[in-house]
């Protein structure tokens, strides 16, 4: 079963080898464990979804651009998530102060291509109903 992803949870990003971490602010005042419990809106890029390291992306501009100063030898740079749009799908059975509330199954697209996952939720005891 999908478990509730709360604050603290361990990301990944299919076109950077390194893990992150989601951060969720408390705003909403609904906490699990004594951390904040996520939504599929907590997708800002530098707010939540922080940095993976290098992107390996051939659509990123800074990685396609140094790339070609390569002679096309791929050329990783600095993460800049760029996650645009919420979290899919969420869960059909839970709201957060009337936002979707996020489980460990939903994924988010990067605008350079690759998809933000969710390695680990933050915590292994809730599950969503």
């Amino acid at each position: 079963m999908p478990l509730w992803v709360i604050d603290g949870a361990v990301t990944a990003c299919t076109f950077s080898p390194s893990p992150s971490q989601l951060k969720v602010l408390p705003h909403r005042g609904q906490f699990h464990t004594m951390k904040p419990m996520a939504t599929i809106m907590d997708h800002q890029p530098m707010v939540n979804i922080q940095p993976f390291g290098l992107c390996m992306s051939p659509s990123n501009p800074q990685v396609a651009a140094a790339t070609s100063a390569a002679l096309g030898v791929l050329t990783p740079q600095p993460c800049q998530p760029m996650t645009m749009s919420p979290w899919t799908p969420g869960s059909p059975t839970r709201q957060i102060t009337h936002e979707i509330a996020l489980h460990d199954v939903s994924v988010c697209q990067c605008l350079w291509g690759g998809t933000v996952s969710i390695l680990f939720a933050g915590q292994a005891v809730q599950h969503v109903p």
